[in-house]
């Protein structure tokens, strides 16, 4: 979305939800069609795009870093929504999908949406900084909270495998939320000078907040929006499944392309804003999305599995745990001096892609 944009509202961004809505009565009415999973599908990218752009509107509304805040959480509540409702009405085969989508975000943030906004922003303004602190203190949060979702599930012996006990469940999605909840504490009050751009005037560009009028619109068609987005999805996961199946891919697969949809608009945000010279706001928005996967999913699917008795799988395999190791120790190295350049943009980008090959071809 261009922010000059967001003085009106424009006719795609409640087109797209109008006509999500429509396909979503034809298919209660009718049931599904090989047109109609088309329209499904088509709708369903526009109406994430929609939801976006709405709440892009409301975050230059309330300003930084209030407003990264909002698209992250924005971004979330599509994912939580799209999980909750797959795990509800799934049987056992939906007892990972938790632990695939959470580890495809993490490695679709540190690795594709970071490594291409820093190579993009490389290549166009040759070196780039940003606030140090911020990017440590969201770092410093992802990383306990990767490691206490998809790691320590591992080693725990109350329960056999990858899996929680009922206690363990329930104090990793406290422990999740106050982490969660901590860091948002500090980025929009305690410590807000950490999350706002070294020099706000360089690359920046200022642009006046929607009227309130607009800004209030765009919040009910963001509400909107993603009600229409969960439930598209809901539609359309049996198809992806039965694609899945058929082309002989894991369903770890199945994660990779919920996280993909629902960070998708966010990561081309984040991309805009590199390619402006604003990567504080892409580091905030990138790191931002995350830890809100994390601090948020984890607590409303625990509390789903508990009160629903659903099976729940959090620890990854011995593969995927080297991934998200390396993943993280060369965040710590790219975040970790306040200035980047195309270099550390094409190491996370090949990170990428050995985690895309590595999910195909196991």
């Amino acid at each position: 979305m261009a922010l000059a944009d967001a003085a009106r509202t424009p006719w795609w961004s409640w087109t797209w939800p109008i006509l999500g809505l429509v396909i979503l009565v034809v298919y209660f009415v009718h049931g599904q069609g090989s047109v109609l999973h088309v329209g499904e599908a088509v709708a369903l990218v526009g109406t994430v795009f929609a939801a976006v752009f709405h709440a892009e509107v409301v975050a230059l509304r309330v300003g930084e870093p209030f407003g990264t805040l909002v698209l992250a959480l924005a971004v979330t509540i599509i994912e939580v929504a799209v999980i909750v409702s797959i795990m509800i009405v799934g049987g056992t085969e939906t007892a990972s999908l938790t632990r695939d989508t959470l580890f495809a975000v993490v490695m679709i943030v540190c690795n594709g949406i970071v490594g291409i906004c820093l190579l993009a922003g490389g290549l166009r303004h040759r070196e780039q900084g940003f606030q140090l602190l911020g990017a440590n203190a969201a770092l410093s949060v992802l990383i306990a909270l990767t490691t206490l979702t998809l790691i320590l599930p591992n080693v725990t012996i109350t329960t056999p495998g990858p899996t929680f006990s009922r206690p363990q469940l329930e104090f990793e999605a406290i422990v999740s939320l106050i982490l969660y909840g901590s860091f948002v504490f500090v980025q929009a009050f305690r410590h807000r000078d950490y999350f706002l751009p070294v020099c706000p005037d360089e690359g920046e560009a200022h642009v006046s907040p929607p009227p309130n009028k607009v800004a209030l619109a765009s919040g009910g068609l963001l509400l909107g929006s993603l009600v229409i987005v969960v439930a598209l999805a809901k539609a359309l996961t049996p198809l992806i499944e039965h694609g899945i199946d058929a082309a002989g891919a894991p369903k770890s697969v199945v994660g990779i392309i919920i996280a993909a949809l629902v960070l998708l608009p966010e990561g081309l945000a984040s991309y805009r804003a590199a390619t402006a010279n604003r990567l504080q706001t892409s580091v905030n928005l990138a790191l931002g999305s995350a830890l809100a996967s994390f601090g948020l999913t984890i607590p409303a699917v625990a509390g789903i599995s508990l009160i629903l008795g659903k099976p729940l799988i959090l620890g990854l395999n011995p593969m995927e745990e080297v991934l998200l190791v390396l993943t993280l120790l060369l965040s710590i190295l790219t975040l970790g001096t306040g200035r980047t350049t195309v270099l550390q943009g094409t190491v996370h980008l090949i990170m990428f892609a050995v985690f895309l090959f590595l999910a195909v071809a196991p």
